[in-house]
């Protein structure tokens, strides 16, 4: 008979981590393992996606306010077409909390949630449809971030005017979408596990 820390050992070696209170609980065979292997993956990625938001946030501006590449959604489109859409959502997110506690605002995480998220669900919808490139998902992700940023503008400030800045947010979206739908593009095709 194994020990617990023999079984721990083993469990390891497999890749999986077994959570022997879960088991206890009759969880499903799914829900009680975690696989070591996506998990340090998923965190590498995180960690890049969020040097290259500060990377990006090293960048002097163009001169157009809020335009920026969107440097670590390169990451998130890498993820998004490699594993899925909630390893997708949940890089996504932890980068935002992260790079916001560390480097931004409450009111920038804030900007930066409603964006993602709306820009997720466009690229997931868009993706399962099979007729978009990964270039084609990320412009159109990249156009949906600007514009769940300016919805969530318009109610905190109260005014509906700042819509009047978003062509011009279209326009960056569409080039940052393409830079970073390139990129991305590049890694699923030569990034092997």
């Amino acid at each position: 008979m194994k020990t617990m820390d023999e079984k721990s050992k083993s469990a390891a070696n497999e890749g999986v981590f077994n959570i022997s209170s879960e088991r206890k609980k009759g969880l499903k065979p799914n829900l009680k393992r975690i696989n070591t292997k996506k998990l340090a993956e998923l965190s590498v990625f995180t960690s890049v996606a969020m040097i290259l938001s500060y990377v990006e946030a090293l960048i002097p501006s163009v001169g157009i306010p809020g335009a920026k590449l969107g440097l670590a959604n390169i990451a998130v489109i890498f993820i998004l077409y490699r594993f899925g859409w909630r390893e997708a959502a949940a890089v996504s997110l932890v980068r935002v909390l992260l790079v916001s506690l560390l480097f931004g605002s409450i009111p920038a995480m804030i900007y930066s949630i409603a964006g993602a998220t709306l820009s997720l669900i466009v690229m997931v919808l868009l993706k399962r449809t099979d007729t978009f490139s990964s270039v084609g998902v990320s412009v159109a992700g990249g156009v949906s971030h600007n514009a769940g940023q300016i919805a969530v503008a318009a109610f905190m400030l109260g005014t509906k005017e700042i819509a009047y800045y978003m062509p011009v947010l279209i326009i960056s979206g569409i080039i940052a979408g393409i830079i970073v739908g390139l990129c991305g593009a590049v890694l699923v095709k030569y990034v092997k596990y």
